[in-house]
């Protein structure tokens, strides 16, 4: 596929839960959960400055050759049930997994904020520091 890709300048939309495979296949990324973005980027931004929690804790899935690394990563995973698609929670839809969240969370839906060049997340209490005075709105994503 990478191959072909160079060849004939292919785009290709890949949708996997498999974030080992999106990480060789891509370029950017965009985390979906529950039918909603939580965060996009370059592939390489991503993976070692993800600002979403949900997207860390897709991360730390990720195997690893390493027995040591491995167990310490098990530690990091993402904890609760996954709630219903059909009726999804109020405000973020991952806050009923997250061990950041607060009544905000419930309450209202996060905007998509900056955090880089083509970085944007949909969090309350985001894993790096937004952009200030940067914006999402009108940005394409």
């Amino acid at each position: 596929m990478k191959s072909l890709q160079q060849i004939h300048s292919l785009s290709y939309i890949v949708i996997s839960h498999d974030l080992a495979v999106v990480r060789y296949l891509a370029d950017r990324i965009g985390v979906m959960y529950l039918g909603k973005l939580m965060e996009i980027a370059p592939a390489q931004t991503l993976y070692e400055y993800a600002a979403h929690p949900y997207t860390r804790g897709l991360i730390d899935t990720i195997p690893v050759p390493d027995p040591v690394a491995s167990r310490a990563k098990a530690r990091n995973v993402i904890r609760g049930e996954l709630p219903s698609a059909i009726f999804p929670p109020s405000g973020c839809r991952f806050r009923t997994r997250c061990p950041y969240a607060a009544e905000i969370c419930a309450q209202q839906e996060p905007p998509l904020r900056v955090f880089g060049e083509g970085h944007l997340a949909a969090c309350h209490f985001p894993l790096q520091t937004p952009l200030v005075n940067a914006s999402a709105e009108g940005v394409l994503v």
